[in-house]
């Protein structure tokens, strides 16, 4: 086999294309185009090192996806308000990096519904739209609430949680793809039985901080998947530095391969060599 690259692994890039996602390994500053790989015998290498993605120290483990140990206890990307925006903090002084959080986290944000593996409600920045969709495996995703923070995004999440799960059965995801939805006909009744709570959010914020959108129509996505596993069997790189197989497809950050399946975002920062 040839060596095509290495360097420090992130999440893959993902993109669009006339409705089926293209995706691309990012190794340092490089980038290898993927879908080719598919249906081809490809090998990931652990070179036994991580650097901090933030300050590029050397660490043994890897923390929040990516940080060494201070950098995750200091970093305001690493605070607990990034898994839980309804936990800001920002407003009372006490962000870890008040800079950071005007620009990320006080800023237009999505809550939106997606089909990965069945219904789920999600929020993210509205410039990151579609990729937050792409990196989740969904293969519908529609836009439903527009806001003005993150904060205000996980009031709005945690309202629609009640009735929607927020999570993606992952190993459901690696099954096949989920039945389709009428993710518009779920959209209004969320609206109609969350409609005290939306209407206490948006007088507690304002009309235009809280939007409700019911104009759009779904995305449909599709995914490059030759074939899908009949049983689910994961890669740990901690455990054995080689994954390798030939490479049936590729779905959210998932490869997978006839001998098993990797998320490469759980490796971001780690030092990977990719054969061909």
């Amino acid at each position: 086999m040839i060596e095509i690259g290495r360097g420090a692994i992130s999440k893959m890039s993902a993109r669009l294309d006339a409705s089926k996602v293209q995706y691309g390994f990012r190794l340092g500053d490089a980038e290898i185009p993927v879908n080719p790989m598919i249906g081809k015998t490809v090998r990931l290498e652990y070179l036994g090192a991580i650097h901090c993605s933030h300050c590029g120290r050397k660490t043994k483990t890897s923390f929040s996806q990516g940080y060494c140990y201070p950098c995750m206890t200091k970093l305001a990307q690493c605070d607990v308000c990034i898994m839980a925006p309804e936990k800001c903090h920002h407003d009372q002084g006490t962000c870890r990096e008040p800079a950071w959080g005007e620009q990320f986290c006080m800023t237009d944000h999505v809550v939106y519904l997606a089909n990965s593996s069945g219904v789920k409600v999600g929020i993210t920045r509205a410039t990151q739209l579609p990729t937050r969709w792409l990196d989740q495996g969904a293969i519908q995703a529609l836009p439903i609430v527009r806001v003005a923070t993150r904060q205000q995004s996980g009031f709005v999440e945690d309202l629609f949680r009640s009735q929607v799960a927020d999570r993606t059965n992952w190993r459901a995801l690696l099954k096949g793809d989920a039945p389709p939805l009428d993710l518009a006909a779920i959209r209004d009744q969320l609206f109609e039985s969350c409609g005290e709570g939306l209407l206490g959010l948006q007088e507690r914020f304002g009309l235009q901080a809280i939007q409700l959108v019911r104009d759009l129509e779904p995305l449909e996505i599709r995914y490059p998947v030759e074939a899908y596993p009949t049983k689910i069997v994961s890669f740990n790189l901690d455990k054995n530095p080689i994954a390798e197989g030939t490479l049936l497809g590729i779905k959210g950050q998932y490869l997978i391969f006839d001998t098993g399946v990797i998320n490469i975002r759980k490796y971001t920062a780690y030092q990977l060599a990719v054969h061909q």
